[in-house]
């Protein structure tokens, strides 16, 4: 089989079709594409590196001004999303438990219910599905309020004024919303928790509320906790750069507002993905 698969791909006609060139059309495509994400790449790790050296030098600095502001952005990140995060917290332990708990009573395995909802939801569900929906209500609005405020000059009113952009527009953000994300994920996996207890206590499951909570406390590790509070709080720094920097990379025109909230969207929604799978393969490392 082996001498037939390279008899195969060494064949004139394999040769040719891997040989010939792309069509200019869908050449060019590519390379714009490949070009524009590459251009995409260097200007986002350049923003998130200008940030970082803010948030060191100068987040003492302007105290009475900076600071009552990302008071203001965890609340609107984080207090303000609260009843949404609750319902989801109880939607969550709903889908979670209604899938798992006929299964696992069929097999005689309801012993492993607290740990499916260790791997389940405070791993994987809770961080990703808290990131994207703080993006969605949030993230969205930092760049229409950017890129507002970029396309009508306020920005280079702030830079006239000797007002750093960065330090007054985006470090409230980036500070706001990596808390906000952390505190409405530990919300939303405690809820998900409970109600995934209480879901089962109504399809009669044989199953203590005291063994339940021994499940969850034995399946969960020092390292969870640490993993948990990297992974969410780089779910929001990263959605809070994109975002902002897709408010605030150009000179927009309001026209052009609607088509950069749709790429931040979807680069955060890659970026929080790629992280996510980052962590799984830490977690499979250690």
């Amino acid at each position: 089989m082996q001498k037939g698969n390279a008899s195969t791909f060494d064949s004139p006609q394999t040769r040719f079709l891997l040989r010939m060139p792309l069509p200019q059309r869908v050449s060019n495509f590519l390379g714009r594409k490949l070009f524009r994400f590459l251009l995409t790449i260097q200007g986002l790790g350049a923003f998130a590196l200008i940030t970082l050296g803010v948030i060191l030098t100068k987040f003492g600095a302007a105290r009475r001004l900076v600071h009552p502001r990302i008071f203001q952005e965890i609340a609107r990140a984080g207090l303000r999303l609260l009843p949404m995060f609750l319902f989801m917290a109880a939607a969550l332990g709903l889908l979670v438990i209604g899938q798992t708990v006929s299964w696992l009573t069929r097999v005689g395995a309801i012993n492993y219910l607290g740990t499916i909802m260790v791997i389940v939801v405070v791993r994987e569900l809770g961080p990703l599905l808290a990131a994207l929906l703080v993006l969605a209500r949030v993230g969205t609005a930092n760049v229409i309020e950017l890129g507002t405020a970029r396309a009508t000059g306020e920005v280079e009113a702030l830079e006239a004024l000797g007002i750093d952009p960065v330090h007054y527009l985006v470090v409230p953000r980036v500070v706001g919303m990596a808390v906000g994300v952390f505190s409405l994920t530990v919300y939303l996996i405690l809820g998900a928790l409970i109600s995934g207890y209480l879901w089962a206590f109504v399809q009669d499951v044989p199953l203590r509320p005291g063994d339940y909570f021994r499940q969850l406390a034995g399946s969960l590790s020092g390292l969870d906790f640490a993993m948990l509070a990297t992974k969410t709080c780089a779910f929001g720094f990263i959605v809070a750069i994109i975002t902002c920097y897709h408010g605030l990379a150009q000179p927009l025109r309001l026209e052009e507002v609607s088509s950069a909230t749709v790429r931040a969207v979807a680069q955060s929604v890659i970026a929080c993905v790629l992280i996510d799978a980052l962590f799984i393969i830490i977690y499979l490392a250690v």
